[in-house]
């Protein structure tokens, strides 16, 4: 018993999360290769802007959906099921994207890609979870920066294939490389943890659970509420930077760059709230995220400026990019890993959905209103209400008897 307890935080722990870094970086690069092909799409078929982002918005949808499906199947399964799966699925979609004759039907199949795409985010998160206790924040946040990560370095690769051969190679490619890539690093996961360390970090988390006198479910639901709140702050300058630069004359460029360095920012981010989480708990981390998310939101009302803008755009990455991590780690604290594939599916679900929810939000309220003014501060107001649920759970666990470190 001793001895399987003592697989958490081992080296075999440390592989199987180098591992699963390298799945998600090839992965996730169907949500990112959407982007990059688009202006090609709208080319070949002759639609307009709006069409031709409906492949993005299908991904995305996908996404969500996939995160808490395939999360039920990792909690029954193992993650190399579902990994396997989602890559042949993946493969199957792209191939046939590549033979798309209209929008529509590529439309279609970018929903399956985004679906498939999912099990490298929420449902490998969680299996990683599973085989960390001491340092579960840093191996959750690893794992969530291949994420960000294949969207760094995937668009600069896809953008060469675009340029030489087309749109088309580029999805036929995909297929090729997440068949090559995917399937065989996922058989190195087919080990599951031994039920004696289960049952040792479900006790921890059933302890601080305990305290708070919320179940399961009810803790889930304001996790998700809070999910919803954040993510609807952050889509604000993640989905409309470029568009703002162009207001302010500063062009698209500039507000790519500036999207990148959010990016950025938001690796290092993940990677110190990893860190911070280990020490703090999930809680204290999220919350401490978010409350300077809120801080970079007031920042760029009375920011113009290009050089403010930058420092901003900056300083809102680096204060982001852990949030989402954050909410994997605090269902591992105060829930049974039996549920964590769908119980972490759900919540990171929900912060998908804030994403599209806020995305659009802010493009109505600047229809509405003529300006992002109003839009910054609705981000701020959801925020707001992350803050209170992150608030509302430290109150009900902090009083009560201590939890077993």
């Amino acid at each position: 018993m001793n001895a399987d307890i003592a697989l958490l935080d081992s080296r075999y722990s440390w592989t199987r999360l180098a591992i699963s870094l390298a799945i998600a970086m090839v992965g996730n690069v169907g949500m990112w290769s959407i982007i990059v092909v688009m202006p090609a799409i709208q080319a070949e078929f002759g639609v307009d802007r709006a069409a031709a982002s409906l492949p993005y918005t299908l991904t995305m949808v996908g996404f969500a959906f996939g995160n808490m499906a395939i999360g039920r199947v990792v909690d029954r399964f193992g993650v190399t099921t579902a990994l396997i799966g989602a890559a042949l699925l993946i493969a199957a979609a792209t191939g046939a994207a590549s033979l798309s004759p209209s929008v529509l039907v590529l439309s279609g199949l970018q929903l399956l890609i985004g679906f498939g795409t999912a099990a490298s985010f929420g449902p490998l998160i969680a299996d990683i979870s599973l085989w960390f206790l001491k340092r579960r924040g840093i191996a959750v946040a690893i794992t969530a920066s291949g994420n960000y990560l294949s969207g760094a370095i995937w668009p600069v690769i896809l953008a060469g294939i675009l340029a030489g051969q087309g749109w088309r190679a580029v999805y036929l490619v995909l297929a090729v490389v997440t068949l090559a890539t995917v399937i065989p690093l996922a058989l190195f996961l087919r080990r599951r943890v031994p039920l004696a360390a289960r049952a040792h970090a479900d006790s921890l988390s059933a302890a601080r659970a305990g305290t708070t006198g919320l179940s399961p479910r009810m803790l889930a639901i304001l996790l998700g509420i809070a999910g919803v709140g954040c993510c609807v702050a952050m889509s604000m300058p993640q989905v409309h930077i470029v568009s703002y630069c162009v207001d302010l004359g500063y062009g698209p460029a500039v507000g790519s760059q500036m999207l990148s360095l959010m990016l950025l920012g938001g690796v290092g981010s993940r990677l110190v709230s990893g860190l911070l989480a280990d020490r703090l708990g999930g809680v204290r981390t999220l919350l401490i995220g978010s409350a300077l998310q809120g801080l970079a939101l007031m920042l760029y009302l009375p920011s113009d400026g290009l050089t403010s803008l930058y420092i901003v755009s900056l300083v809102f990455g680096l204060a982001q990019g852990g949030i989402v991590p954050s909410y994997a780690v605090i269902v591992r604290e105060y829930m049974p890993s039996a549920e964590a594939g769908r119980r972490v599916g759900f919540v990171l679900m929900t912060t998908i959905v804030g994403m599209a929810l806020g995305g659009w939000m802010s493009g109505w309220i600047y229809d509405v209103t003529g300006s992002y003014h109003m839009a910054f501060l609705n981000g701020i107001a959801w925020n707001g209400l992350n803050i209170g649920i992150m608030v509302l759970i430290l109150l009900r666990t902090r009083p009560r008897s201590a939890v077993p470190a």
